[in-house]
């Protein structure tokens, strides 16, 4: 497989993997005749263990160089240690994906969305869905065909809902979220879910997308006049690369502008002019507290 077909298939950046490749010794890659880099499909196995692990929370560190049958072991320790009971709603998506339905797949996330409401769905439903199903094709349970096809029913569902939310009445106002992820950060639930959650508190959001240069989002941060720029890592994303990132994009973005990052990226850490947030639910009262910081006159408040 080449660079970007294994960023496709194991869900690792291509930046994680020449890391790796430079800092462990693995992986290993083969090179074609313009030395391009080739993955075996061993190699490839490989790294959709190492994928789950550092899901899991293991540094890569004490796990990169690993032989396959150690990872083994820590995974099925971790199954072990990890309650296999899922929600009743998971496993029906896991059956679902299982038999190819994607148009039942659908109508589900839908109803789920429903009956549970945007916000609870964005902050404890949706990652549970996504995590379920992530962790059944770290067990092969799923081919990645299957967890795409996951992720881009779960997008449109939930981006549908988003828009319903935001035209059912006006928008409070200010602030003006602006999201994106950096380049190399090709996972976007995250971000979905975050901006859902913004959306639930009246804000005015504006969505980048995924893997845009740091430059680009600062210079839309001034374009479109944003108080925060949302940022997304998901667990695979370098930490180092990301704390580089954060002091790059704080330099470039104008000074009224907060950053906020969140995501499962073991190494994010807050520093000056950046918060950092574990939880979904922490972005509500944020928020609250942007407002009250800010004291936007009432005139601003409803344009």
């Amino acid at each position: 497989m080449s660079i970007a077909a294994v960023e496709r298939d194991c869900g690792l950046p291509k930046d994680t993997l020449r890391v790796w490749e430079r800092r462990y010794g693995f992986p290993n890659p083969l090179r074609d005749r313009h030395d391009e880099r080739l993955y075996p499909a061993d190699q490839v196995a490989t790294l959709r263990l190492l994928r789950r692990l550092v899901d899991a929370g293991h540094r890569p560190g004490k796990v990169v160089g690993r032989s396959d049958e150690e990872l083994s072991g820590l995974l099925r320790r971790l199954d072990v240690s990890t309650p296999q009971a899922i929600g009743s709603e998971a496993q029906q998506v896991l059956t679902l994906l299982a038999a190819y339905d994607a148009v039942r797949l659908r109508e589900v996330l839908n109803a789920i969305v429903l009956r549970a409401g945007l916000g609870a769905f964005a902050a404890t439903i949706g990652p549970g869905l996504a995590g379920a199903v992530g962790a059944a094709w770290s067990r092969g349970e799923l081919e990645i065909h299957q967890e795409h096809l996951f992720t881009e029913q779960f997008t449109s569902v939930l981006r549908s809902a988003i828009n319903a939310a935001q035209g059912a009445g006006a928008p409070r106002g200010r602030p003006r979220v602006l999201f994106g992820t950096f380049p190399q950060e090709p996972h976007a639930l995250g971000l979905l879910m975050a901006e859902a959650m913004f959306t639930l508190e009246g804000c005015i959001g504006i969505s980048l997308g995924v893997q845009t240069p740091i430059p680009e989002i600062a210079a839309a941060a001034r374009a479109h006049g944003a108080d925060i720029l949302a940022l997304s890592f998901s667990s695979t994303f370098p930490a180092p690369q990301a704390m580089t990132g954060l002091a790059e994009l704080r330099a470039l973005a104008p000074e009224t502008v907060e950053i906020w990052a969140g995501g499962a990226c073991p190494g994010l850490r807050p520093k000056a002019g950046c918060l950092v947030f574990r939880e979904l639910s922490a972005i509500a009262p944020a928020v609250g507290a942007w407002r009250a910081r800010v004291a936007e006159p009432a005139s601003e408040a409803h344009p």
